[in-house]
């Protein structure tokens, strides 16, 4: 596991999981069948949308020799997918924020809003795609693969389906269909996932470099991949119970989905990091 890559870790994890949050409740938001008591309280529960994406940014810095350097990864927008990532990353802070706070505070017209909301959602998805060329590397063979983009997305979807199901959980939406939907969803997109660690785990076996297998960098590789499997299985489980019970998801369930969600993801990164390696020597 790569804990020493911790700000890269949290960074990855946190913002996808915001993105994908944002991309669900956009579509919420934009399907306009919220009661005003509603819309009113998901605005304000949308905060801990921005509160995950100024801890993921706060820990990226972390990542750079000093945090005062931060402004000049912005040096190569266009040319460099890590300067795409920083700015693509800001722009959607700086347009999912310009719509939450306009939002909450019911300033300008509506439509504008809509506008800006769309347009965050958009540059939202583009900061992703940048996010995983920055790893699409020749030289590493182990991140130069279907597997990355697919958990990119995967971590997107999952966690961040989870926190915005949470988030409309805690503004206490009445679409129940929507209750149903999701975890049904999140259940799909777990079994895609299994699917895509078991063919990992088989592709590993056949990547070599000059110093050895990929199954050789992580000694305790199996163990981190069944730890990671059984918190992505608890977390649709509590996602799933109240379907079961034919009751509305509570804080509980949700949070503890959460909660589930989050520790498979940090694993999963520390394993995408942990598996680093070179063509040659």
């Amino acid at each position: 596991m790569a804990w020493h890559e911790w700000p890269l870790i949290v960074f990855t994890v946190l913002a996808q999981t915001a993105v994908g949050a944002y991309l669900l409740l956009g579509s919420v938001i934009l399907r306009n069948t919220l009661t005003t008591e509603v819309s009113d309280r998901l605005h304000k529960a949308m905060f801990f949308i921005w509160v995950l994406m100024g801890l993921g940014f706060m820990a990226s810095t972390m990542h750079l020799g000093s945090p005062l350097r931060a402004f000049n990864a912005l040096n190569q927008v266009g040319s460099s997918w890590l300067s795409n990532e920083i700015f693509t990353g800001s722009l959607f802070f700086a347009l999912g924020g310009s719509y939450w706070l306009l939002a909450l505070l019911k300033l300008g017209p509506v439509a504008l809003r809509k506008v800006i909301l769309v347009l965050g959602m958009l540059v939202g998805i583009s900061f992703i795609y940048s996010m995983i060329m920055v790893y699409l590397i020749s030289t590493v063979p182990t991140w130069d693969t279907l597997y990355t983009p697919l958990a990119f997305v995967l971590t997107t979807l999952l966690s961040g389906f989870i926190f915005g199901h949470l988030l409309l959980t805690i503004a206490k939406h009445h679409d129940i269909n929507m209750d149903n939907a999701l975890p049904l969803i999140g259940a799909i997109f777990a079994a895609i996932y299994v699917v895509v660690v078991i063919a990992q785990i088989i592709d590993l076996h056949s990547t070599e470099s000059a110093l050895g297998s990929a199954m050789d960098i992580i000694p305790n590789l199996m163990q981190l991949q069944v730890i990671r499997i059984i918190l992505l299985f608890a977390a649709i489980i509590c996602w799933f119970i109240p379907r079961l019970i034919k009751a509305r998801p509570t804080l509980l369930t949700m949070l503890l989905s959460m909660i589930f969600i989050l520790f498979a993801e940090l694993i999963s990164r520390g394993i995408f990091y942990g598996l680093h390696m070179t063509v040659g020597v």
